[in-house]
């Protein structure tokens, strides 16, 4: 009899379930016969109050983006952090728990801080039935992450750890495996056949385009500064979820004087990434990730303020990257890059070296080693 896995994961953006499909694809491959479940912590079939909080979360992001990175620096301190974490955890603890009896897991894995927090919340009664074991999908770690009672951590960079260590988070707990992708990622893409399946000319530059599963980031206001490069270009625009910039952009593309392709939620972002020269994108940590494992240069901008600034810093830091801020000028950096075919070299070879691989299978063996 197989053991059984219950992710708990977050439909804010897509990175947090990116990861956990990630997990959930390598979990699968390790342990062949385990079975697996996949939770959204914030629909509102598993519960109200998550959900609810889901939506002030998406409606603050969109109207008041300062004030979310008011509250985000607000709950990171110690003493305020603490208070609010206890309090938003006794709140989902009922959630928690009617997801234990449903699912009766052997581990659970949370790919988000509340799922997190819940669970370390509980009694000993209920975490002894089973490993409890956190992902964490930034590149820093905020307050929230903060869970003394879960028996695994994997982190992203070696920072991290010695942010959880200075949080009292026991050493032995804590595993620097890097963030979770699909291994589709770290296959051999060759450029010409990705172009070629995406319908794309061989001979003109590509520049990806990507704002997340939500398509934020100013995507529209980046392609009317990139019009004003004379050279022609192939600007591919990943506009996720969000309709009324696939609507912009095509209406966009309708007039440049580039080639401007347009899509929708995808799954094809290995042949895009595949066929691009350059990234230009917002910078969540699984959308980076992704490119680092193709050894795709990018270039930054438009950061939700609070985990994407710190994800920045870190990717701009490990060289992979161009990290723009106020007053940069996104078309003088692309242009540059594309005349300067060595720093794209240098930078693609950065991203390959920060690249982890072996993550998924990290994961899968600490877990056994539990159970």
């Amino acid at each position: 009899m197989g053991k059984s896995f219950l992710l708990v994961t977050a439909s804010i953006g897509s990175g947090h379930e990116k990861a956990a499909s990630a997990i959930a694809e390598g979990i699968q491959a390790y342990f062949p016969d385990a079975r697996i479940d996949t939770v959204d912590f914030m629909r509102w079939d598993t519960s109200f109050i998550n959900a609810f909080m889901k939506s002030c979360y998406l409606k603050m992001l969109a109207l008041v983006p300062n004030l979310y990175e008011f509250m985000y620096r607000f709950t990171d301190g110690n003493r305020k952090g603490g208070l609010i974490q206890l309090l938003m955890a006794q709140a989902m603890s009922r959630s928690i728990k009617r997801l234990v009896r449903k699912y009766r897991p052997d581990v659970i894995i949370c790919t988000h801080p509340f799922p997190a927090e819940a669970v370390s919340h509980l009694g000993d009664s209920w975490r002894q039935q089973f490993v409890s074991v956190a992902v964490i999908t930034d590149y820093s770690v905020h307050r929230m992450w903060i869970c003394p009672n879960m028996d695994l951590y994997f982190v992203g960079c070696d920072f991290m750890k010695k942010q959880l260590i200075a949080d009292c988070i026991r050493e032995d707990t804590i595993h620097v495996t890097g963030i979770p992708v699909s291994r589709d990622f770290y296959q051999a893409w060759d450029k010409a056949a990705c172009r070629q399946a995406a319908g794309l000319s061989q001979d003109l530059p590509v520049v990806l385009l990507m704002g997340g599963g939500l398509g934020l980031g100013r995507i529209v206001a980046a392609l009317e500064q990139l019009e004003k490069l004379e050279p022609r270009l192939q600007l591919l625009v990943a506009a996720g979820r969000n309709h009324e910039l696939k609507a912009q952009a095509e209406r966009f593309g309708g007039t440049s004087h580039h080639c401007v392709h347009v899509y929708g939620f995808t799954d094809k972002v290995c042949q895009l990434m595949g066929a691009s020269d350059i990234l230009v994108t917002k910078p969540g940590a699984l959308t980076l990730t992704e490119a680092m494992a193709m050894g795709l240069p990018m270039v930054l901008h438009e950061p939700i303020p609070g985990p994407e600034t710190d994800n920045a810093r870190y990717m701009s830091g490990c060289g992979a990257a161009v990290w723009l801020h106020a007053g940069d000028n996104l078309a003088c950096v692309i242009r540059d890059l594309l005349s300067e075919q060595y720093a794209l070299s240098d930078m693609a070879m950065a991203a390959r070296r920060h690249a982890r691989p072996g993550t998924v299978q990290e994961i899968a063996r600490a877990i056994e080693e539990l159970l």
